[in-house]
């Protein structure tokens, strides 16, 4: 099909479905809404948009295709019904999903096409066909799309871990222990990971243009390229990591779209030092990303001002620690998913300890409010936290009741309960 061409989806009527369950979180006070239990239900990771620049509808999967969110309701509806291999974001300036799609015979990592779907009317258009990888970012102007590739094939062991689980959209990873015995889902990802840096796999970095559907190198690099992220405000600058083990690798980089300014955000200064899981603040102003010290394991929020190059530090307490942070819209806050130190969806409020000065790290601390509970969690499943676009909501993604499910707890004041007789 011709990249001008649009189509009409086969799509479900626009018409929203009932309102979702919701309660009263009993820990903490907050109202949640299940969203969406459907089994095999999926939403975005972490730092990939899954709102419409209105503010109106989130964008998530189910196996019947794309659905959103009303996100004043609650309540959802199907845009497109079709067999979708990854659904990417939600685009910046267009009331647009992106996603892909791939022939049923294709491994990861081979052969796909790029779509979008205008979540109004359902009408698809294709953006590229791509010789492999993975797209991962969009621009803010929505004229380019970036992602990553493999220029040659890795070891056929490594290839054959971190496959997608059909039902969760999760990766799995399995392997052994010198003594033979099997080991926890989170040694053997490690030792994966650990076996794929090692193997010095050709990449490259690369750019899409949406209008056009070519493709151009970025960058070019025997380091193991991942997690790349387009600026929310300069449509011409990318961060980017170097994947592998956290201890082994100084991870955080931006490049510009020319291939030009290649700048590391974090060195590592101490073995065993880490530092990930890192996400732009809304301005496009900061890099936030954990930190972690050696020793006592101290763990922090840390920044990077790709501007000034100013750094701060807010202390994570332990009970604090969490798989993925991320920064409200008006970036006067931070949420975190927590950890088995503390099974919580939480609001974090930075506070400083110290004037800044010239040249130094300006340290703080996070200040803690609970929200939800996970304390039946199971942490194998990322909850991928999401403000909504106006800060009100947190959008997450949890098997606390059992199966994996999508819900959003609010944000507001919770009115002071009448104390105990």
């Amino acid at each position: 099909m011709p990249l001008a061409t649009w189509t009409m989806a086969i799509a479900a009527a626009a018409t929203f479905g009932m309102p979702p369950a919701s309660w009263t979180d009993p820990a903490t006070g907050h109202r949640i809404v299940r969203i969406d239990a459907m089994p095999g239900n999926y939403a975005l990771y972490f730092n990939y948009n899954p709102f419409t620049p209105q503010g109106d509808l989130m964008i998530y999967m189910t196996p019947e295709g794309i659905r959103v969110a009303d996100l004043k309701t609650w309540r959802t509806r199907l845009v497109l019904r079709t067999r979708v291999d990854r659904l990417l974001f939600a685009g910046p300036k267009s009331r647009s999903a992106y996603y892909t799609t791939k022939d049923a015979s294709v491994d990861d990592g081979g052969p796909f096409q790029v779509w979008r779907v205008d979540l109004d009317t359902g009408r698809t258009r294709k953006v590229a066909d791509l010789p492999g990888g993975r797209i991962e970012a969009i621009n803010a102007d929505e004229t380019l799309l970036a992602g990553e590739r493999e220029l040659e094939p890795p070891p056929p062991a490594i290839a054959a871990q971190g496959r997608r689980d059909p039902t969760t959209g999760a990766p799995t990873y399995s392997g052994t222990g010198p003594d033979g015995r099997p080991l926890s889902f989170g040694a053997a990802k490690a030792q994966w990971m650990a076996a794929r840096l090692a193997a010095h796999v050709p990449m490259e970095l690369y750019a899409v243009t949406i209008g056009t559907g070519t493709k151009r190198t970025i960058h070019r690099a025997t380091d193991w390229l991942n997690h790349v992220q387009f600026s929310p405000t300069d449509p011409a600058l990318l961060m980017f990591c170097h994947e592998g083990p956290w201890d082994q690798v100084d991870r955080i980089w931006t490049v510009r779209t020319d291939g030009s300014a290649l700048t590391r955000v974090h060195q590592r200064t101490m073995a065993g030092e880490i530092a990930g899981h890192e996400f732009w603040s809304s301005d496009g102003r900061t890099i936030w990303y954990d930190l972690q010290t050696p020793a006592r394991r101290v763990g922090w929020l840390a920044s990077y001002d790709v501007v000034s190059g100013a750094r701060t530090r807010y202390l994570v307490a332990p009970d604090q620690a969490s798989f993925h942070f991320t920064q409200s819209p008006d970036r006067r806050t931070f949420a975190g998913d927590g950890s088995a130190a503390g099974k919580w969806i939480s609001v974090f409020t930075p506070r400083s300890v110290a004037t800044p000065q010239p040249g130094l790290i300006t340290p703080g601390v996070l200040d803690t409010h609970r929200l939800a509970s996970l304390a039946r969690h199971d942490y194998t499943l990322e909850p991928n936290e999401h403000f909504t676009p106006d800060g009100h909501w947190i959008v997450y993604r949890t098997n606390l009741e059992g199966a994996p499910a999508i819900y959003a707890v609010s944000t507001d004041p919770v009115q002071a309960r009448p104390a105990t007789p």
